[in-house]
């Protein structure tokens, strides 16, 4: 589980550089799914973030995006617009939370501003940076909001052939500069951008500038007197429907585990905590059995969180559990990364910081994977 963000609003912005395009804000609350491969969206390929962006919508307890058009961060400028987008998007989960009956206890924005300064919000405001590589919340944000604005630009090179918005997704690569030399601005490119200001001249010029705009949250309006931009809301459903095999439990899975019963007598699938209560109960179980002291489990803090932390022969233990009903792609184990003992080592050092009375233990990281017909398997020391 590591690093965790169960009732925590993560909050990412993609789209700050580009020639053309809007900027997109993501806003994520996972509650209590749990994703294999969460990172910063720009140090994962295209395919992974798009398989990874199927498990967000499916398994996160919200998630929303908020838009800015090139017109209106124009009118507004970057920095108004990052906070624009950043509040259409905390307006839109504060409703989908009203809805849900949710209610989550802070809010994590990837960077060094808060865009949320002078709200009622802001007492609820973490700014990190790095977040998006640390905090799953976050880093779901990061990764709906780039699969969405991707997909929508490489819709837009269909509306406006030959700029290449499919592959630089509105960046100002050699081909797109060529275009814009070759055929002139489109109603996405961003004005107010050094390189395209000449651009804007020349529109004042024959009175054919953008429009103000007045636009409702979450639309991207556009004021050129040329085609008009696809509604971006409906590129939500741009999402593929595939799953993705071996990094996350199966719907079959999940329905032979443990599955409470109901009145009909028909089992209900397992939730994904009640699957991971149950490898972490077995696993607690053999280090208990292996001479371990359980110390605490599901220590958590609003950053991270460890499964279980022990104490044998004065080394503690600080363990990651992972469960998985075979092993056809690679196990439990496969799901413990780099980055993942990366952030393992975050949540052990932030425990020790907080119980001093640890400080000079020495220090292990665990791995161990419980498998369903075998229990616990390969405990591994992964530091």
């Amino acid at each position: 589980m590591g690093i965790d963000a169960r009732m925590i609003l993560g909050i990412d912005e993609v789209g700050r550089g580009p020639w053309a395009g809007p900027l997109v804000v993501g806003a994520v609350i996972l509650g209590g799914a749990e994703i294999d491969g969460l990172d910063d969206s720009k140090k994962l390929t295209k395919k992974r973030r798009e398989l990874l962006g199927v498990e967000i919508r499916e398994q996160a307890a919200a998630w929303v995006l908020g838009w800015v058009s090139a017109g209106e961060l124009d009118e507004v400028g970057m920095s108004e617009a990052l906070r624009l987008a950043t509040r259409r998007a905390v307006t839109q989960i504060q409703a989908q939370c009203r809805e849900k009956k949710l209610a989550f206890d802070e809010i994590i924005i990837d960077g060094t501003v808060n865009f949320l300064a002078d709200t009622a919000l802001e007492q609820y405001v973490t700014v990190m940076a790095k977040a998006d590589g640390l905090i799953p919340s976050v880093s779901a944000a990061s990764i709906i909001a780039k699969v969405v604005r991707d997909q929508f630009m490489a819709e837009q090179d269909t509306v406006y052939p030959g700029y290449g918005f499919a592959s630089n997704a509105g960046y100002g690569v050699a081909k797109h500069r060529a275009a814009i030399e070759r055929l002139g601005v489109t109603p996405l490119h961003r004005l107010s951008f050094v390189p395209l200001v000449k651009y804007a001249d020349r529109m004042k010029s024959r009175g054919l500038y953008r429009k103000k705009s007045n636009a409702p949250l979450n639309e991207s309006p556009v004021g050129y007197p040329q085609k008009i931009i696809r509604d971006p809301r409906k590129v939500a459903q741009i999402f593929s429907e595939d799953t993705t095999p071996g990094d996350s439990v199966s719907t079959e899975d999940v329905a032979q585990i443990d599955a409470p019963t109901t009145t009909s007598g028909v089992k209900k699938p397992a939730t994904t905590r009640q699957i991971g209560d149950k490898g972490e109960q077995t696993a607690a179980d053999w280090l208990v059995a292996d001479g371990h002291e359980i110390i605490v489990r599901n220590w958590r803090t609003r950053y991270c969180e460890i499964d279980i932390i022990s104490m044998k022969d004065d080394v503690l233990y600080f363990t990651e559990v992972k469960y998985r009903k075979n092993d056809d792609f690679g196990g439990g184990l496969a799901a413990i990364t780099a980055k993942k003992q990366r952030q393992m080592r975050f949540a052990a050092e932030l425990f020790i910081a907080k119980h001093p009375q640890h400080e000079g233990c020495d220090m292990r990281m665990l791995a161990v994977a419980v498998d369903e017909n075998q229990g616990v398997k390969q405990p591994v020391v992964v530091d």
